[in-house]
C-alpha cells in the first residue's frame, strides 16, 4: 500500500458524520463562485489581463476564465453530492493556489482583503477533503454500499 493509499484508508476509517455538512457547505461555495465568475466574464478577463504576467493573449486568458468557472461549477457540484470528492478536490486545489497567490496579490496582502481569507479557508478545506474523502453521507458511499450487496 502506498502513501497515497494509507492517507486515503485513514481517511475513510475516521471521517466524522459533521464533517459531510462542511463538505456540502464547500461544493455550494465554490458552485457559487464559478456561477459568479462564469457571470462576470468581462470582469474576469479584466483581472487576469491586468495580472497579464505570464504574457497570455486574450484569447488564453479567456480560455482560463472559462476553464475555471466550469471546473468551479462542476467541481462544486461534484464535492456537495459527494461524487468522486478528492478527484474533484485536487482539480480545485491548483484554482485555488492560483487565485490565493496571483490574484491577491495584485490587490495587495491585507488584513482586509476578505476574498484572500475565503480563498485561504476553502483550500485548507479542500485539503481536508482531500485526505478524508467524501463521508458516509456522499454518492461515493452510495456507491461503495451497493456494490458490497
Amino acid at each position: 500500500m502506498n502513501m497515497v493509499q494509507k492517507v486515503e484508508h485513514w481517511g475513510d476509517l475516521h471521517h466524522a458524520k459533521w464533517l459531510d455538512v462542511i463538505r456540502v457547505i464547500l461544493g455550494l461555495i465554490i458552485l457559487v463562485k464559478g456561477i459568479e465568475f462564469a457571470s462576470e466574464v468581462g470582469s474576469q478577463h479584466d483581472l487576469i489581463s491586468s495580472a497579464n504576467k505570464f504574457g497570455f493573449s486574450g484569447l488564453a486568458s479567456m480560455a482560463i476564465v472559462h476553464t475555471v468557472a466550469l471546473a468551479h461549477i462542476v467541481g462544486g457540484l461534484m464535492i456537495a453530492f459527494g461524487l468522486l470528492t478528492r478527484l474533484a478536490v485536487v482539480i480545485q486545489m491548483p484554482i485555488l493556489l492560483g487565485a490565493i497567490f496571483f490574484v491577491n496579490l495584485t490587490r495587495n496582502f491585507t488584513f482586509f482583503n476578505s476574498e484572500l481569507w475565503l480563498s485561504i479557508i476553502v483550500f485548507m478545506l479542500l485539503v481536508l477533503f482531500w485526505i478524508v474523502g467524501s463521508g458516509p453521507y456522499s454518492v461515493d458511499n452510495m456507491i461503495k454500499l451497493d456494490r458490497q450487496r
